[in-house]
């Protein structure tokens, strides 16, 4: 088995590991992810110690399906586009989507990265590359002159400080030009309180960044445009979900 050694943020790459793994088990699950499921039996982990809640679970797992349908619809109007991943973690995005005409990159530190070797073999179209993604050298093994490029942030800003998220947007247009990106976030007040939540305090993972409305990103002066917002508590896949699940998703919405 795999020993994993992950320490404070890195170690919250283990919660939706174990939350998509769980959900492809079940008789009608939101997400599949066969990959995952091999992952979390050969890492050598106690995973139930990391306490997740069923609704955190299935917001995991809620977010990784609206980001995927957001990249597929990408990949389907942009044949041969470079696709970056940052901050990946174990997850197997690239796997999962299928086949594509694609040159993907998966960005994360140098521990992840080898734990992630064990799992995921490089291609001419799928690249591991271990590197904070705060640091600039990084981004130079990435095409800079590919026309459409996509860039996927899942569970990354909210343990990035504004300046680094800045300077880090500045990187990426200074090496691809043009690209679009694709985040989630948590509202300032949530992020004060995520640091509460029983799986966030047993990384011991500190949040550092919320945003209240998207648009505030068209005034950083990075040339952003802002395209849309998805919102977890009203759109498609929610309707997939269970009775009970649904009502409280309602009632969030509100």
């Amino acid at each position: 088995m795999s020993k994993a050694a992950l320490t404070e943020e890195k170690e919250t790459l283990l919660i939706p590991l174990y939350g998509k793994a769980k959900e492809t088990k079940k008789e009608l699950p939101l997400i599949i992810d066969i990959k995952a499921v091999e992952m979390t039996e050969q890492i050598d982990y106690d995973f139930s110690s990391l306490r997740i809640p069923e609704k955190t679970n299935i917001m995991m797992c809620l977010r990784a399906k609206l980001i995927d349908n957001f990249v597929k619809g990408f990949l389907e109007k942009n044949n041969g586009c470079v696709a970056l991943h940052l901050g990946c973690g174990l997850d197997s995005r690239f796997n999962r989507l299928g086949e594509w005409n694609v040159d993907w990159y998966d960005v994360d530190f140098e521990e992840v990265i080898e734990l992630k070797k064990m799992f995921f073999l490089e291609t001419s179209q799928y690249h591991l590359i271990p590197s904070s993604v705060t640091e600039n050298e990084w981004v130079n093994k990435v095409p800079a002159n590919n026309p459409h490029n996509i860039v996927i942030a899942e569970g990354l800003f909210m343990y990035l400080k504004e300046k680094d998220i800045r300077h880090l947007l500045w990187n990426l247009k200074n090496r691809l030009g043009s690209y679009t990106l694709i985040f989630d976030a948590f509202s300032v007040f949530a992020a004060r309180k995520a640091g509460n939540h029983p799986s966030i305090k047993k990384t011991g993972a500190a949040l550092q960044w919320g945003i209240d409305n998207p648009r505030e990103l068209e005034n950083w002066e990075l040339g952003i445009h802002f395209l849309e917002e998805i919102l977890f508590t009203s759109n498609e896949e929610v309707k997939k979900l269970g009775i009970e699940t649904r009502i409280m998703y309602q009632i969030a919405n509100l």
